[in-house]
């Protein structure tokens, strides 16, 4: 059976992770993203399972004492959490998958899974993620002074990622985050299971 690959993608917020995320969704085949938990509340344009799972602290409560996370955080006030059977699930269907993560949740996944692979996203500079957080129109100042803070706290940790990508050119970055997920397709570990029959045969 052919089991995809996991990657852990990680930024700050308004860095372009999602709609990055959306664009390699819509141009790499047998790529899958995992809908994660929270206890946020939904935002215009987003649905239920598709966006989120929007559940409530006491959902996401039993959820935590049934372990059915693979990992879990606050953040902003609110939990995010990924469910581990749906992304194992995913895994053993083949389809490569996508975590969309932070540090926190990364740390986690690693250690379950260590050969899941890490990328990390960085805005092209300070001054572009703040003029990106207010064009998205959904924070005051404070909450978006407040988003750039912890922008910094997150950055910090990219050292701990395998790979970094900077989001200036969207269709360039795009096209970084495509060649990653590609380009582990070809790895001796994953090919080794997949074309185990040609292996087999050529060196009969």
């Amino acid at each position: 059976m052919a089991v995809g690959n996991l990657f852990i993608l990680s930024a700050p917020s308004g860095a372009g992770k999602t709609s990055l995320v959306k664009s390699v969704l819509a141009s790499v085949p047998r790529v899958a993203v995992s809908v994660s938990h929270t206890t946020r509340p939904k935002r215009t344009g987003e649905s239920h399972g598709v966006d989120y799972f929007f559940v409530s602290m006491a959902q996401f409560q039993a959820m935590l004492e049934q372990q059915a996370f693979l990992e879990h955080a606050h953040v902003f006030d609110h939990f995010y959490g990924t469910a581990q059977q749906t992304v194992i699930d995913q895994l053993n269907g083949g389809y490569d998958v996508i975590l969309e993560i932070d540090w926190q949740g990364a740390e986690q996944v690693k250690t379950l899974f260590p050969g899941s692979l890490s990328v990390f996203i960085l805005p092209p500079s300070v001054e572009v993620l703040r003029q990106r957080l207010q064009d998205r129109g959904q924070d005051d100042a404070a909450t978006i002074d407040r988003r750039m803070r912890a922008a910094v706290a997150e950055i910090s940790h990219y050292p701990q990622y395998d790979y970094l990508l900077v989001n200036d050119d969207f269709d360039q970055a795009v096209a970084g985050l495509a060649s990653i997920i590609l380009a582990n397709r070809l790895a001796i570990a994953t090919q080794q299971n997949r074309l185990q029959p040609l292996l087999s045969a050529l060196l009969a």
